[in-house]
């Protein structure tokens, strides 16, 4: 009797176990009990929807078309480097943009077979439906950053520059020094290094790791301030009443922190076909460019990898910024120079 009872509790357990560690289905937007579709969208290669917000001037009278990438926990409605560049730059200098929301983020479906090449390709769809031309430029902010690598990987042929800023760091990219990359690493909150070592080796445990009340999970998904330098903070307590930004908080999970957070992680420090060390020259006649600015006080992505890397990739301009964090793209005054920057080469 006695082992008949401890099988019947070890098979509740287990099925507890596997119900646990399942993320509920997704609430796709448009969907019966789903949030609703309230912005423009594309229908993708494979049926998916991905929803995008302009920018800017209109596209036929545009000298520079940028698709701009989001990082982690925002949305189309965030411009990037554009939220803080006066409206008559952005006219004076013909910028036409274009913010989409990655799959499963706002009113993007999301895409559970996603992988940084599927991204690329996304990209380059967008692109080309929207009819920006056989090249256009990116820029990818924080976590966006992994579709920069991405199209600089697999579409560089559709390229005119690239722009990354604070572009998160995979600890486990191959050609990164294991004694670097390991310091950098036990740099971050205990909690991070397992919520980070969850996403890597057990990517089936992260909704669940990041849902459980046993353990403290993600930092960075709480947005618990210590992660921000002082000077994070100062601006940040400017954008508390940002309507965009306000607006991304409501609707960056709309269809569920796994869509949206947890494949982030997933894709972003799982394991990747490519290193980004060992990408080539995108532009040997110099006819684009490559830049990447980090502050050396960023708190989220260390400086000393994002060196490291740079190093390795001589034909990227790289822009350190003394004194600053992780959200310096949104400062007052930085949007403005790095736009004119990446796009003309004035500061």
């Amino acid at each position: 009797m006695s082992k008949r009872v401890a099988f019947v509790l070890l098979i509740v357990l287990l099925s507890w176990a596997y119900q646990a560690t399942r993320p509920p289905p997704p609430k796709l937007c448009g969907s019966p009990g789903g949030p609703p579709v309230m912005g423009p969208r594309i229908k993708l290669r494979d049926g998916r929807h991905l929803a995008y917000k302009e920018y800017g001037v209109p596209k036929d009278k545009a000298r520079y078309k940028i698709i701009l990438v989001h990082g982690f926990s925002s949305c189309r409605h965030e411009a990037g480097v554009l939220k803080s560049v006066p409206q008559d730059v952005v006219e004076k200098l013909g910028v036409y943009a274009v913010g989409f929301d990655r799959p499963g983020y706002g009113e993007s479906d999301p895409d559970p077979k996603r992988t940084v090449k599927s991204l690329a390709l996304d990209i380059e769809e967008l692109g080309d439906q929207l009819e920006l031309g056989s090249k256009f430029y990116v820029m990818g902010n924080s976590m966006g950053g992994q579709a920069v690598w991405g199209c600089l990987k697999y579409i560089p042929n559709r390229l005119l520059g690239a722009g990354l800023t604070a572009p998160v760091i995979n600890y486990w990219w191959p050609s990164l020094p294991v004694n670097l990359s390991t310091e950098a690493y036990y740099k971050q909150p205990a909690q991070d290094q397992w919520a980070l070592r969850v996403a890597h080796y057990l990517p089936w445990l992260t909704y669940w790791w990041n849902t459980q009340k046993l353990f403290p999970a993600s930092s960075v998904i709480a947005s618990r301030p210590d992660i921000f330098s002082p000077r994070d903070l100062v601006i940040l307590k400017k954008l508390l009443f940002d309507p965009n930004r306000n607006k991304c908080k409501v609707q960056a999970a709309q269809q569920g922190v796994f869509e949206s957070f947890h494949q982030d992680m997933m894709v972003g420090f799982g394991s990747w076909e490519f290193s980004p060390m060992d990408l080539e020259n995108p532009f040997p006649n110099n006819e684009g460019s490559v830049h990447l600015w980090q502050g050396d006080e960023d708190r989220l992505v260390p400086i000393m990898l994002q060196r490291y890397i740079v190093s390795k990739l001589p034909w990227i301009q790289f822009h350190e910024l003394p004194g600053h964090g992780h959200v310096f793209p949104v400062d007052e005054g930085m949007g403005e120079a790095i736009l004119k920057e990446f796009l003309v080469g004035k500061k």
